[in-house]
């Protein structure tokens, strides 16, 4: 009797500790990583207008100039446009929000993030305590990836200058949104719905030789971090008469 009752016990016990374990590992996406970062090594504000990512002089004034460059957070231009909110760990230096930032390049450096000066000062509490972080040069942080918003914004892309109607397409996606990887993108034509997949040429850079002609319809593959897919299609096609330059929203928003 009193076996059994031991055995009903433990084995509650145990269940218990499962329930737990199976609780933190669901949350672990909002957990924070410890880490490293650094700031870009000038005076610049902002970021730079040109990078790895692909998106030219929007990389500089994106989330107002809060981005970073990612180390193996780059994820062979994967991670470009995703979001991470920082914090440095200095409780008299920092604040408790810290800076969210936007991937826009890759660079290697003493840590995961090299942030831009106007991200990096964000991360302090007081205008003094920013001058003591820019001093270090080299702090000691934890991040975790958060949903990118733009508030009255929908997903644009950008003709690359390199594109040749109709013979060679190439085009940056901007302000990618929420929590989700875009890991493929498709061309359709409207008419047929004949479809091509693109590729990756660098960063957020999708290319395609021949495209599809007419309007074309887009489609985006989101991959969230428990490797979920959703295939999104904006509700605005690009235009029969796309030009290289040429910017096109596509009228949807993604949470």
């Amino acid at each position: 009797m009193a076996l059994s009752s031991f055995s009903s016990v433990s084995v509650f016990v145990i269940t218990l500790l499962l329930m737990q374990r199976v609780s933190e590992s669901a949350t672990c996406n909002d957990c924070f990583t410890r880490s490293r970062a650094a700031h870009y090594p000038n005076s610049e504000e902002q970021g730079t207008d040109h990078g790895a990512c692909g998106y030219g002089t929007f990389g500089a004034t994106i989330n107002g100039g809060d981005v970073a460059t990612a180390s193996d957070l780059y994820r062979d231009g994967l991670g470009c446009g995703a979001c991470y909110q920082i914090r440095c760990v200095d409780s008299e230096l920092c604040s408790e929000e810290g800076a969210m930032v936007v991937i826009t390049d890759q660079g290697s450096g003493p840590g995961d993030f090299i942030m831009t000066r106007r991200a990096y000062v964000g991360l302090a509490q007081t205008a003094d305590a920013a001058a003591s972080l820019l001093a270090l040069g080299v702090i000691d942080i934890e991040y975790k990836r958060v949903a990118c918003s733009y508030p009255y914004k929908n997903i644009t892309i950008k003709i690359d200058e390199a594109s040749n109607a109709p013979h060679y397409l190439a085009f940056v996606i901007r302000f990618q949104q929420g929590k989700n990887d875009i890991t493929a993108v498709q061309l359709c034509e409207t008419k047929n719905f004949v479809c091509k997949l693109l590729d990756r040429s660098y960063g957020t850079v999708w290319t395609t030789a021949s495209p599809p002609r007419g309007p074309l319809s887009l489609r985006m593959l989101l991959t969230n971090e428990d490797g979920d897919e959703q295939w999104i299609v904006p509700i605005n096609d690009i235009p029969r008469d796309w030009k290289a330059g040429d910017i096109y929203d596509t009228g949807v928003q993604v949470n």
